[in-house]
């Protein structure tokens, strides 16, 4: 685990808040706190950090619109995890499709915090330092990933995604030919199994259709493998619906 990391906790209870920057101090953390949204979003899109953790309930912006602007903005790679009071399903659903990283409940254990903090440090590791032989770059026909700059282009122009949609993205062009189901997908790309959220993943499938295919309805880079998931063509297919 590196040391040194940098982590913004926008929590307006500041009990909970400094609870939490006395644990990850122990992580060799140095914790900056917002006790409210429009102040949370100001540091979190002006400084870089190596972790984010934000309340859903906030004065000002809530946590859902402080991730959104997060993702669509400079600083968009930060790994989120977001905070809530709430329980219901449709709060955690919107909280993973907006782009949260993970999500705990309040009352949640300190020590799940931090474990679920290191998970996600872990996880930034991983992709800062891929096995050897993942690719650096991936052509598919008028397709084409920068995994070093995490850029995408389809026909030579720059396509915008979001940290998540990328990450899926290339899990599969890193793969090709090979068949993930929903629940494999939440497993690999999100880090950690979200049983029964599988939704999530075709939320963010269309989001990425939408950007790269050149029709949607007829996907050539991320096919539907119907009763059974998604795949990316093999390197030896021009690519089909």
């Amino acid at each position: 685990m590196s040391n040194g990391r940098r982590v913004l906790v926008i929590e307006d209870d500041l009990d909970i808040a400094r609870l939490v920057e006395l644990h990850l101090r122990d992580l060799n953390c140095t914790t900056e706190i917002a006790a409210d949204g429009d102040r949370g979003l100001e540091r979190a899109e002006r400084n870089d950090y190596d972790l984010v953790i934000l309340d859903l309930m906030l004065p000002g912006l809530d946590g859902l619109e402080i991730c959104k602007r997060i993702r669509a903005g400079a600083r968009g790679k930060v790994p989120i995890l977001m905070l809530t009071a709430k329980s219901t399903e449709i709060d955690r659903i919107l909280g993973l499709e907006v782009g949260a990283d993970d999500y705990l409940t309040k009352p949640f254990s300190i020590l799940e915090l931090v474990a679920r903090a290191k998970a996600l440090f872990r996880r930034v590791e991983q992709l800062d330092r891929p096995s050897p032989t993942a690719p650096d770059s991936i052509r598919h026909a008028s397709l084409s990933i920068d995994r070093a700059q995490r850029r995408v282009s389809v026909g030579g122009a720059e396509v915008k995604l979001t940290a998540k949609e990328f990450d899926l993205l290339y899990h599969f062009a890193s793969r090709p030919g090979m068949v993930f189901t929903r629940s494999q997908l939440l497993d690999q790309v999100w880090g950690y199994a979200h049983v029964g959220y599988e939704h999530t993943v075709n939320s963010h499938i269309n989001r990425l259709r939408a950007k790269i295919e050149p029709d949607p309805t007829k996907p050539r880079f991320i096919e539907t493998v119907w009763g059974v998931g998604y795949r990316f063509p093999g390197t030896d297919e021009a690519g089909g619906s």
